[in-house]
Parts: structure tokens; C-alpha cells; sequence
């Protein structure tokens, strides 16, 4: 009876192996065919297989069905690109030469004999039109940049010759506003589009120079650390209010405060925007009264 009794206990013990050993080899056939499943997924080359009623087959089903869909997402989504990318280009395009001809014809009558009273009238137009022309460049610069049709190519580019460009740009503003700008020679590099770069660096500038009152100061330094390379400009100016400073960044977005300024609010949400499609960012630090400090943050790419 005793033998029996072990030799059930046996069979039952080699019964439960056999069912763990097939148990496991069974997963292992379903995690292989999975893996080789997301293989295919990710070539592009899945095809459905299997058609019977398993549980697996489910899975393949409803990954073919997702694929599917995914595919037909992506070819939406290039097709409004491309739709986004001639309407960009044909607003650029039909807008450009009214907006140069206003200000041609503005400007050449400036230079006429007028009344005080058309003379006053022709004054604004001609800011109006300036005013219509950078808002007009900005939203396309920015939709293009949104939309990811305008690919940035950033390079390793001395940030001296970023600066040289834009002090070029700024000096003959600050200098209509008697405001000493400052900026140190550097040797350092970092990795961004120079173009672009040197763009969300005078937008900076410009808003330095713009809230900063006449016999004022703007003062450019740069910093190197082990990932970054940070450019900041630090001004004199009115400043900014601690809980506008996220706001300030946001699509036109004006501050209470210089509502009487020329501007569109877009500035500072177009450089941000450069800066991180390069892997950057941007941050303010200011009290109201005692200036303002943007910092833009670049790759060093070490």
C-alpha cells in the first residue's frame, strides 16, 4: 500500500513538473512571438498570421488593427502638414509686397511737403505698417517652428560670433536711448543654429533696450558649464512682477504694465520656442523695479 501510495505521489510530482515545464515553455513561445511581432511593427512588415481563436491571435488582430491606424494617422498628419506649409507659404507670399508698399508710399510721403494734420496721419501709418509687417514675420516664423516644417540645424559654433551678430543688430537702438551696453569677449562654444539663435538673442536684447529707461545699462555675460553654455542679458529696467514670470513666455502675452509699449507679445514665446527645439531653455529672474535677467540656455555639445 505504502509502494502505491509513493508511486502516486510520484506520478502526481512528475505531473506538476511536466505541467510548469509546459507552462513555461508555452509563455516563452508567446513572449518569442510577441517580440518578433514588435519586430515587425517596427520594420513597417506586420502581417497578421495567425486566425484561429487564441488569445495571441487576438493580440496580433488588434496590433494589425492598431498599425493600421497608426498609418493612416501619420499620412494625415504629413498631409496637413503639407497643407500647413503652402498656406504659411502663401501668406507669406501675399502679404509681403502690400505691406512693402505701404511702407514705400508711407515713407514717400513723409518726405513730401504736407500739412501738420496729414503729417500726423502719415507718422502712425507708417508704424502701423512696421507693426503689421514684424507681426505677419513673427506668426510665420512661429508656425513654421510649430509645426515642425522648419527644421533648425544646430552646429558647434563659437557663442562669440552669436554675439557679435546680434550687438551688431542692438547697438543703434540702445544708443537712440543713450542706455551702455555691455559684452565681454568669450571663447566658448555651443551647439545651435546660428541663424535662429541669433534671433532669440535679440529678441532679448530688444526687450531689454525697449523697458529699460534712457541712461540705463544692458549687460551681456556668458557662462560655461558641463552642459550648457548660458547667455544672459540683464538690464536696468522696470522689471517683471514674480507671477507674470511664466506668463511672459506664452503667445501674446502683454503685461499690464507696458500695455503702452509697442509690441505684439510674441518675442519671448518665439525665442523659447528656438531654444528648445535645440534642446535649450530659457529663465527670467526680476523684481519690479530692479530689472530684469533672461538667461538662454544652450547645448554646450562637449
Amino acid at each position: 500500500m505504502n509502494r502505491i501510495n509513493l508511486f502516486a505521489a510520484v506520478l502526481l510530482v512528475l505531473l506538476a513538473v511536466s505541467i510548469v515545464l509546459w507552462y513555461r515553455h508555452k509563455t516563452r513561445r508567446t513572449m518569442e512571438m510577441m517580440d518578433r511581432m514588435l519586430d515587425a511593427a517596427i520594420r513597417g512588415d506586420f502581417l497578421e498570421s495567425h486566425f484561429d481563436e487564441s488569445l495571441l491571435s487576438a493580440v496580433e488582430t488588434k496590433l494589425a488593427h492598431y498599425l493600421a491606424a497608426s498609418e493612416v494617422s501619420a499620412k494625415n498628419l504629413t498631409v496637413e502638414k503639407d497643407k500647413i506649409k503652402s498656406l504659411i507659404g502663401d501668406i507669406s507670399h501675399q502679404t509681403k509686397t502690400p505691406i512693402a508698399n505701404i511702407l514705400l508710399y508711407s515713407q514717400l510721403l513723409q518726405e513730401q511737403k504736407l500739412p501738420q494734420s496729414a503729417r500726423d496721419c502719415v507718422v502712425p501709418l507708417n508704424a502701423q505698417a512696421e507693426k503689421l509687417r514684424f507681426l505677419v514675420e513673427s506668426l510665420v516664423k512661429t508656425s513654421r517652428l510649430e509645426s515642425g516644417i522648419l527644421i533648425l540645424n544646430p552646429e558647434q559654433t563659437s557663442v562669440d560670433e552669436l554675439l557679435r551678430i546680434v550687438m551688431g543688430q542692438i547697438r543703434p537702438l540702445a544708443e537712440a536711448k543713450r542706455i551702455s551696453i555691455s559684452c565681454a569677449k568669450t571663447e566658448l562654444c555651443a551647439q545651435f543654429d546660428l541663424k535662429w539663435t541669433a534671433e532669440a538673442l535679440y529678441n532679448l536684447l530688444d526687450n531689454a533696450v525697449k523697458y529699460t529707461p534712457e541712461g540705463g545699462s544692458v549687460t551681456v555675460q556668458v557662462s560655461g558649464y558641463e552642459l550648457f553654455c548660458k547667455i544672459t542679458v540683464t538690464d536696468t529696467g522696470i522689471g517683471i512682477a514674480e507671477e507674470e514670470h511664466a506668463k511672459i513666455f506664452a503667445r501674446f502675452y502683454r503685461s499690464p504694465s507696458v500695455s503702452k509699449e509697442p509690441g505684439v507679445g510674441i518675442g519671448l514665446y518665439l525665442t523659447r520656442q528656438i531654444a528648445v527645439v535645440q534642446g535649450g531653455y530659457v529663465k527670467v529672474e526680476s523684481t519690479p523695479g530692479k530689472g530684469a535677467s533672461f538667461s538662454i540656455f544652450l547645448p554646450s555639445g562637449k
